[in-house]
């Protein structure tokens, strides 16, 4: 491909810092659903209950509300509906973790040593590396969705991860930007030393490779001037322009106001923001996120049994109350293909050795909101590098853009440690 392994692994290390932080913070706003429904009574698990650990990003600055939500809704799914993990309850012990402190995730891996859990899910923890030694060492793997640290995501041992790696998105996503033949991209971020590694090391030699033309700019964290960011990515009408990441969904919200007001007309790209969806109504139309797993803005373009599973999450997610969005449904899905993975495996053993084992073991295994799962790769913890590009399509809808999943090139994942 042309691009240098050292620089692109340099870079690697960089997308997760920008991906995570970032897409880990505040939302300001709840985007819940519409209030409690009806759920008729399911398979109630019983006897002795099983613990997991959660590494929950609920304190500092940047907390994600939706990873709560996600994880109350799963526990009464799991626990009173399919019966928990065969047959038994599961049991969180939630610790509220600082994304931007791996001191706090040194705490909570110490606390989930001494209450003796199995497992520990990783809720898009920035510093999940500095609880790695502490877990290795006590036997119990790393689960999550998506490694949003690029240290734990670069390794294998002791984790697994039903998701794409970070830079499968960025990759996906300047994929189908050529195919549709758009080759001119303008991206803002915050100013920070590891947004700028991304984009100098990373985002423009993938560009080059694909003939786009990146260009980027940059904004103070604490207080973005949207109507000059919008200006600024609007200069020379690019095919393509927006957040690459986004430190909440009030940020996407206004970015894409913004660039409604200046007459922009290229397609503005917001990350995994979702909320900017409701909010803009049929002004919103034309913009894109991405995704690891389906949304409700998506349920009519879903396949099955991603569609009914998806009407399942809605119902469980709008009766937790609290943020939903991104965060929740990827939540609530990590949680429940934990659940569903290990009832359906053949091992009676719920130790973290035994845990891991099976995980490790998936192939062809069909997760719950996403695609089909094939994990124990000798070179990444990921259990696939398919990715959802989303297009909104009419007023609160959404469409992937490619009409399904996008695999991104092997051949430039493998320069990527971890990612392929």
């Amino acid at each position: 491909m042309g691009i240098r392994t050292g620089r692109i692994a340099a870079a690697a290390l960089a997308v997760a810092c920008v991906l995570s932080v970032a897409s880990c913070s505040d939302d300001s706003k709840s985007d819940a659903g519409g209030g409690s429904t009806a759920i008729a009574p399911g398979n109630k698990a019983t006897g002795a209950p099983i613990k997991i650990g959660l590494f929950n990003p609920s304190k500092g600055p940047a907390t994600q509300a939706g990873v709560t939500t996600g994880k109350n809704a799963a526990v009464e799914y799991i626990n009173n509906q399919i019966g928990g993990i065969k047959g038994r309850p599961i049991e969180v012990v939630d610790c509220g973790i600082d994304n931007t402190s791996p001191e706090s995730t040194i705490s909570c891996a110490n606390q989930f040593v001494q209450a003796g859990v199995v497992a520990a899910l990783d809720g898009f923890n920035a510093e999940s590396s500095a609880a790695m030694p502490i877990l290795t060492s006590a036997g119990i793997p790393m689960v999550g969705q998506i490694p949003f640290n690029t240290a734990t995501g670069a390794l294998t041992e002791n984790r697994v991860f039903f998701g794409p790696p970070p830079a499968a998105f960025l990759v996906g996503f300047l994929q189908s930007l050529k195919q549709a033949n758009k080759t001119t991209l303008t991206l803002v971020n915050s100013d920070l030393p590891q947004a700028h590694q991304v984009f100098d090391n990373l985002l423009t030699p993938l560009g080059k490779q694909l003939g786009i033309d990146v260009k980027s700019a940059y904004y103070p964290p604490a207080g973005p001037n949207f109507t000059a960011l919008a200006t600024t990515i609007a200069d020379g009408n690019p095919a393509a322009g927006g957040l690459m990441t986004a430190p909440n969904d009030n940020t996407c919200n206004k970015l894409a106001q913004a660039l409604r007001s200046v007459k922009y007309t290229g397609t503005i790209f917001l990350a995994a923001c979702t909320e900017f969806i409701d909010t803009l109504g049929a002004q919103a139309v034309g913009a894109q996120s991405y995704s690891p797993v389906w949304l409700p803005p998506a349920i009519e373009s879903a396949p099955e049994p991603a569609k009914t599973n998806l009407k399942t999450a809605q119902q469980f997610i709008d009766n937790a109350g609290g943020t939903a969005g991104f965060y929740a449904y990827g939540t609530f899905s990590l949680f429940v293909d934990f659940a569903q993975a290990l009832s359906a495996g053949a091992s009676t053993e719920v130790t973290g050795p035994a845990i891991l084992a099976t995980l490790k073991g998936l192939t062809d295994y069909q997760s719950f909101l996403g695609p089909k799962l094939n994990c124990g790769k000798a070179t990444s913890p990921n259990c696939t590098t398919d990715m959802l590009l989303f297009e909104v399509t009419a007023d609160k809808k959404t469409a992937p853009v490619t009409g399904g999943y996008i695999t991104p090139s092997p051949e430039v994942l493998k320069l990527i440690p971890g990612a392929a």
